[in-house]
């Protein structure tokens, strides 16, 4: 029997980084990226099956109906879901698969996957995350202020996580997860077939010895 792939889902307040853990996660690792639904615009650039899935309202509805998301939500006015389908074909193959995404999304992906690996990114300090997100350079007074409330809420998540890894550096949080994905496929429950295949093994090698 083929071992199963891994869904490893990573998420964390806006300014920890986790966008590019994932990105630099990918540049090591043959993982494969979940890509989202939507049903707004293409932006100049984006390419549909690329940056996203473009869908109708009412396709999307549709799907949603057949229920085809590990998680869906709506956002201003437009849906964004994460497609069920290729995120477990590719696990079926035996790749890890890897979901950047939002606390609640990560939460929902729980509830319909829960033998998934939930990562929460965590700055090394709120002092860091202002000046992270302050550094982007796109936030008014206001804005910053309504995201770092947020991101003080949002921590209080981390407990509903597998892991927590602080992102003082991306090499850091990076060699991190990679630990987390070596003992996660070492886990009794993961690889049970393989010891029982190796017990019968082992069993049959001292009876002919």
């Amino acid at each position: 029997m083929k071992k199963k792939g891994l869904l490893i889902v990573v998420s964390g307040p806006s300014g920890a980084g986790k966008g590019t853990v994932c990105s630099a996660l990918l540049k090591k690792n043959d993982f494969w990226m979940s890509i989202s639904a939507t049903t707004r615009q293409p932006r100049t650039g984006e390419q549909d099956g690329v940056n996203y899935y473009f869908l109708t309202k009412k396709d999307f509805e549709s799907k949603i109906k057949n229920e085809d998301f590990l998680e869906y939500a709506e956002v201003y006015g437009n849906y964004y879901g994460t497609p069920k389908q290729y995120a477990l074909e590719a696990i079926g193959q035996g790749k890890d698969v890897i979901l950047e995404i939002d606390i609640q999304g990560a939460l929902k992906v729980k509830e319909s996957y829960p033998q998934g690996v939930f990562v929460f990114i965590l700055p090394p300090s709120m002092k860091e995350l202002k000046h992270r997100i302050i550094s982007r350079g796109s936030e008014t007074p206001e804005s910053l202020m309504t995201r770092f409330k947020s991101a003080y809420k949002e921590i209080n998540y981390v407990s509903k996580y597998n892991y927590a890894v602080i992102n003082d550096t991306v090499e850091n949080a990076v060699e991190t997860i990679q630990s987390i994905i070596i003992a996660e496929r070492c886990r009794v429950d993961r690889v049970k077939d393989e010891i029982l295949n190796s017990k019968e093994g082992i069993i049959n090698e001292q009876l002919y010895d």
